[in-house]
């Protein structure tokens, strides 16, 4: 299963859109820091995220 999420900085309201097949274990690497794209931002909290059963890239 894959998530497609977006988050929003509690920090600045910005919004960063992601993809992943564990969303608990993502979530909690953006709010501990572990994603440079999105440290300077935190906290986050998860506003929106599709479930689906495959990932496609085109």
């Amino acid at each position: 299963m894959y998530y497609v999420y977006i988050l929003q900085s509690l920090k600045n309201n910005s919004l960063y859109i992601g993809y992943t097949a564990d969303l608990k274990k993502r979530f909690k690497e953006h709010n501990n820091g572990e994603s440079l794209a999105t440290r300077p931002f935190r906290p986050y909290k998860l506003i929106c995220k599709v479930v689906g059963q495959v990932f496609w890239r085109g």
